[in-house]
This record gives C-alpha cells, structure tokens and sequence, in this order.
C-alpha cells in the first residue's frame, strides 16, 4: 500500500504538472505512471528526478536497451518491485525478448549467489583487477 497518494492531474500543482506535460511530451505519450504521481508532492524533487533520469536515460554510449537492463539488474539488487516492473515494460518495449530476459534473469541470479560467496568468504580482490 503506497504510504502517499497519487496525484491525479487535476490535484497536482502547477509546477507538477509541467513536470507532467514534459514527461507527455518526451516519452510521445499521455501515460503517467505512478512513481511520477507520489513524487508530485514534493516538485522539486519530481522535477530533480525527472531531469536527471532524462539525462541518465537518455542518448549516450549504451543503447536504450542496455540502459534498462542494467535498470533491471540494479532494481532486483535493491527489492524494488516497482522499478523491476516498469523497466521490464521498458526493455520489452527497448526489443529484449524473452530470451534476452532469460539470459538476464540467469546473470542476475549468478551475479547474486557469486556476490554473496565472495562477500562472506570475504575473498581479497586480486590485484590485477584493481585498476
């Protein structure tokens, strides 16, 4: 149970909305998502958030769809539900299929158990991979 609510255009404050309208406008559709509307409680940081995930996300040397499965990989690391969600949708839409996923799925899951060993082993970083 979200512990704000989720503002509808119509209780949003002018700042907001305009956060909104870019969010409109950027992703080319009238869908906000809900991360956007408990965030709009406090504008400044939906702004803040918005402008910098439009930087992080945006053009840059990885694709889009490396962009959302790293988003996805850190997501599950975190138990972030919602994020693990909307950046699946968003990979889907990036064209990861369900074999990409698959794969992903798999190198999360190896990446976790591997962690977790050399973390309670407490195994000293070789120096050659110090760099």
């Amino acid at each position: 149970m979200a512990t704000v609510t989720l503002l509808q255009d119509e209780e949003g404050s002018a700042e907001a909305l305009a956060v909104f309208d870019d969010i409109r406008a950027t992703r080319g559709a009238d869908f906000i998502n809900n991360f956007w509307r408990a965030l709009a409680h406090d504008p400044a940081l939906l702004k803040a958030t918005w402008d910098r995930l439009k930087v992080v996300m945006g053009p840059g040397t990885l694709d889009p769809l490396t962009k959302e499965m790293v988003y996805i990989a850190v997501s599950v690391a975190n138990a972030c539900e919602y994020c693990a969600h909307s950046h699946t949708a968003a990979a889907k839409a990036n064209g990861m299929t369900p074999e990409m996923y698959g794969e992903l799925l798999s190198v999360i899951g190896m990446a976790s158990q591997t962690n977790a060993l050399a973390t309670a082993m407490q195994v000293p970083v070789d120096p050659e991979f110090q760099t």
